[in-house]
This record gives C-alpha cells, structure tokens and sequence, in this order.
C-alpha cells in the first residue's frame, strides 16, 4: 500500500487498487465489489452480525430506484444491495433498529461521508441511541462528491437522459459524465456540469470527498473500470482486507501501478474542500450558521 496525503483523503494507513474474485459478485457490483464482498465475508465469518446497507427495487411501480434501508443478517442477501443508487438513503436511521430490533452485538454499515460523520458524533454523544453506537464494528464510507434527491435523480434520468426509470439495470458517475445503462444494453450519458442544479443543498457545505472517519473508505475514482479504489484508516479494517487477500477472495495492486492513479482522488477532494469551503465562507458573511455549528445560533 501507498501513503496519500491526509490533509486530502484523512487520516490512513494506505492507499490501494482492488476487485473481488469472486464472480457472482463482480457481475452486480458497481465497480469492483469491495464494498459487498468485505460485508459478505464479514457476515459469513462472525466478524459482524448485521449489515446496513440500502436496497432499491428497479421495478417499484412507484418509485423505481428509490432506495431504502435495511438490516442484513444473511450473507445471501447482501447483492441485492450491490451497486450505487444516486440519491438520499437513510442508512443512519435503522441503526438503532439493528441493535434493539434484530439483537446485532455486531454492526458493520454502509455510508456517504456525512452519514459516517453522524455514527461518529453518535459515538461521541449518544443522546436517544444509548447501548446502540458502541455496537458498530466497521464503517464503510463511499467517496462522494454529491448526491440527488430521489426527484432530483429522476429529473436527471427521465429528463435530461431520456430514459424511464424502469428501464434503468445501472446509473454511474465518471469521466465527467452521469452514465445511465437501460435494460435492453443502451447507454445514454450528460456532462456532470448539468446535474448540478438538481444536487442536494446540504452537499454544498461539505468538504469530505473520501468519507474521511471511516474505517474503510472505497469508490471507483482513481482505479481501472471494474476496480475500485480502496483507503484503509484503521487496523481491524487492514486486518480484514490483509485476510481477504490471503483466501484469495481479492485480487490487489498497487495504487501506483494503475491509472489515473491516486493523484485523481486527491485532485478531487482538494475541489470539493476548495468548492464547499468558498461556500461556507460565503454563507458566515450573511450571519447564517456554519455546518456543525448550528447549536451556536440557537
């Protein structure tokens, strides 16, 4: 593994490029599966007791893709959380759930940035979720730079690309571009600078890229189409990706070996820090709190 620069991707141990081995799992997953096979090992192992992830029905009648979330317990049940889903799911909200509903001694969940923000600050201050925050083992955090909301999203799908929401099979951001993959193997693309008026106010205020309180970080950024890129921060995350490796079930490089490299996801979190800070700026010159700070004005 290869250090970054922590100033840009947080505090951690090291930086590599990863796919799973495992089939069953590449053919659904986003980019190269981190993500669903560290929670399948995970469950299958003992080293958790329950997953939060987010699921999202494609054929809802109602609202195809909306994605909500839920509470794994079985291994088998992992890949139909597989893939990213480009809007607003409450992943937060079931944590309690987990712990008080299912009995999970073990957590592992699922995140955006400031959703592994708030399990931390739920950590530190666990008002309305005592006995709950100590119960999470690992925190997987996705690289974001912005999210929609679920009508947002569909704008951009229905109107912008053209395609019913029902007959998208996948959506992925990359390139400078938000790709959608339609069902019968059609592929329609915008630029990125066309989705920006349909991203959630709340993004604009953020300056974690790369989910930088996580235990593992992973996101196709910087890595070959059907790998991802992997940050590892702690050492009980090291200790499961080193033994993953070990039974072969991922295949590794190194960071430096593949391209657009490391320096892609450091340039991009260097704009989002730049970009949202100018905001924040910008919002304490006309009196309004600042993220994290609201408690002050109150």
């Amino acid at each position: 593994m290869v250090e970054g620069d922590p100033e840009l991707l947080g505090d951690h141990i090291g930086v590599f490029t990863a796919r799973s081995t495992e089939r069953k799992i590449t053919k659904v997953s986003q980019d190269g599966g981190i993500v669903s096979a560290v929670m399948i090992y995970g469950l299958e192992e003992g080293l958790f007791d329950g997953v939060i992830a987010a699921v999202a029905d494609p054929d809802d009648p109602e609202e195809p893709w909306k994605p909500r979330p839920v509470v794994i317990t079985d291994p088998d049940e992992v890949l139909e959380a597989a893939g990213t889903k480009y809007t607003y799911c409450p992943n937060v909200s079931v944590l309690k759930e987990a712990v008080r509903s299912y009995g999970c001694e073990k957590v592992a969940m699922v995140g955006t940035p400031c959703q592994i923000r708030a399990v931390r600050k739920a950590q530190l201050c666990p008002i309305g979720m005592r006995h709950v925050p100590d119960k999470v083992e690992l925190l997987i955090g996705i690289i974001c730079m912005e999210n929609f909301p679920y009508e947002g999203m569909k704008t951009i799908i229905e109107q912008l690309c053209g395609v019913w929401m029902r007959e998208v099979a996948k959506m992925d951001i990359g390139k400078g571009k938000f790709w959608v993959y339609t069902k019968d193997g059609e592929v329609k693309s915008i630029p990125i600078d066309e989705t920006h008026p349909f991203e959630g106010e709340p993004c604009h205020v953020c300056t974690d890229y790369c989910a930088e309180l996580s235990d593992l970080t992973a996101g196709s950024v910087g890595s070959p189409d059907g790998w991802s890129t992997v940050i590892v921060r702690t050492e009980k995350a090291k200790e499961i990706l080193d033994d993953m490796v070990e039974q072969g079930l991922l295949e590794v490089k190194s960071i430096e070996e593949v391209k657009p490299g490391l320096g892609l996801v450091q340039k991009l979190a260097q704009v989002k820090k730049n970009k949202n800070q100018k905001e924040i700026e910008e919002r304490k010159e006309l009196g309004l709190p600042e993220p994290g700070k609201v408690h002050e004005y109150l």
